[in-house]
């Protein structure tokens, strides 16, 4: 069973930054490819940025794309999403998830695995 562990959510004003991670075993981090998904309230859920196995290739939402970063620890097992110059529109839960597939995730289809969720709440 695979196990993606979220956490870094909070509340910031809207220009600051956040900093979230998700922690997975040893085995995830060096097979699946990872990334991140959110949802706002009365919204459905949206892709945000994904990043290989390898670490070396990483795709992200056009909404986030300039202001985000996703990137990898290989020593901590742990996949990070830096957020810059947040806005009130950021304000989600945000999801990790893990999957074998680089275009599942991109696409958001049929994901394997999914974490548990971390709040963000940017105010105004």
């Amino acid at each position: 069973q695979v196990q993606l562990v979220e956490s870094g959510g909070g509340l910031v004003q809207a220009g600051g930054s956040l900093s979230l991670s998700c922690a997975t075993s040893r085995r995830t981090f060096t097979i699946y490819h990872m990334g991140w998904f959110r949802q706002a309230p009365g919204k459905e859920r949206e892709f945000v940025a994904t990043i290989s196995g390898s670490g070396s290739i990483t795709y992200y939402a056009d909404s986030v794309k300039g202001r985000f970063t996703i990137s990898r620890d290989k020593g901590k097992n742990t996949v990070y999403l830096h957020m810059n110059s947040l806005k009130p529109e950021d304000t989600a839960v945000y999801y990790c998830v893990a999957d074998t597939a680089w275009d599942n995730i991109r696409r958001g289809f049929s994901i394997d695995y999914w974490g548990q969720g971390t709040q963000v709440t940017v105010s105004s």
